[in-house]
C-alpha cells in the first residue's frame, strides 16, 4: 500500500505541464533551447486522442524526455458543454488548426522548431506502444 501511495504522489509531481498558449510556448522554447510537440486533441470525444494520452503522453517515460526536451503544448476542441473552453481559448486553438491542421484530424501531433516550423507530424494514434512513439521522438530531438 505504502509503494501504491509513494508512486501515485510522484507520478503527480513529475507531470510536464500542458500549455495551452503557443506564443507563450514559443518563447519558452526559444529560452530553453527545445522543441514544441502540438497536439490537436477533441479529449472527451475522440477515443484515440484519449488513448494516446492515457498510453503515451502520461507515462513516466514520455514525462521524463518531455522535461529534457520539449515544450508542450494541447489544443483541444471539447464537445461536451460542461467541458467548453472559455471563447479566447476557443478561438486561439482554432487560429492553430488554421495553421497546422487545417484537415481537422485527431489526434494530430507535430513536432516543431522555437520558430514554429515543422520537423515531423504524427496523424492520428499510429503508434502501437509508447516505445515507439519515445523511439520516434528520441530519434527526432537529436540534434
Amino acid at each position: 500500500m505504502k509503494f501504491i501511495i509513494i508512486f501515485l504522489v510522484t507520478t503527480c509531481l513529475i507531470t510536464s505541464p500542458w500549455l495551452t498558449n503557443f506564443d507563450q510556448a514559443q518563447l519558452q522554447a526559444r529560452q530553453e533551447q527545445k522543441l514544441i510537440l502540438l497536439n490537436f486533441s477533441g479529449s472527451d470525444w475522440c477515443a484515440p486522442c484519449i488513448k494516446m494520452k492515457q498510453e503515451v503522453f502520461e507515462s513516466a517515460e514520455f514525462i521524463q524526455l518531455a522535461d529534457e526536451s520539449l515544450v508542450l503544448v494541447r489544443a483541444d476542441f471539447p464537445r461536451s458543454k460542461k467541458k467548453q473552453l472559455p471563447a479566447d481559448q476557443t478561438a486561439h486553438n482554432e487560429k492553430l488548426a488554421e495553421r497546422y491542421n487545417p484537415q481537422g484530424k485527431f489526434p494530430y501531433t507535430l513536432l516543431l522548431k522555437a520558430d514554429g516550423s515543422i520537423l515531423k507530424t504524427w496523424d492520428g494514434y499510429v503508434f502501437a506502444s509508447q516505445d515507439k512513439v519515445l523511439d520516434e521522438l528520441r530519434k527526432d530531438i537529436k540534434p
